[in-house]
């Protein structure tokens, strides 16, 4: 009995330090000196921990879809600011306009979002105060 318990307390241990390392900074991953604007039509919303993704369907010069996976705020942290899943998606084929800053180390289609604007001009601001705080300081 007691083994068991032990190797609970090991497993619940585990869990407890991984989460923290698993987490990174959004100076880490993505590059704060570089701002893109993106128009597209949300497509999906990954509504899960740690960060939501919203999806993002951009079409390329020649006309070729792409979709960009675009990372913002913790579901809880969303719920807390009266922001849902069905508000991000807004309307069916509506084209929204997305300011966000691009994957730091190069990867396509990934970016953090900042701001993303509605056809009727409402947005949401989805910057955080690290964020602001480190393009004041012009970027990491």
């Amino acid at each position: 009995m007691r083994s068991h318990v032990c190797g609970v307390l090991f497993v619940l241990a585990g869990f407890g330090v991984s989460a923290p390392l698993a987490h990174h900074s959004v100076s880490g991953q993505f590059d704060l000196s570089k701002e893109v604007t993106l128009k597209g039509i949300v497509s999906g919303v990954d509504w899960g921990n740690p960060h939501i993704y919203v999806l993002l369907d951009v079409s390329d010069q020649n006309g070729a879809k792409n979709t960009w996976k675009l990372e913002t705020f913790p579901p809880a942290q969303m719920k807390r600011a009266g922001i849902t899943k069905e508000l991000i998606m807004g309307k069916p084929s509506e084209m929204v306009t997305a300011t966000i800053r691009p994957a730091r180390d190069g990867s396509l289609h990934l970016g953090y979002l900042e701001r993303l604007t509605y056809q009727d001009g409402h947005f949401y601001q989805l910057s955080s105060n690290e964020e602001e705080q480190l393009r004041r300081r012009g970027g990491q």
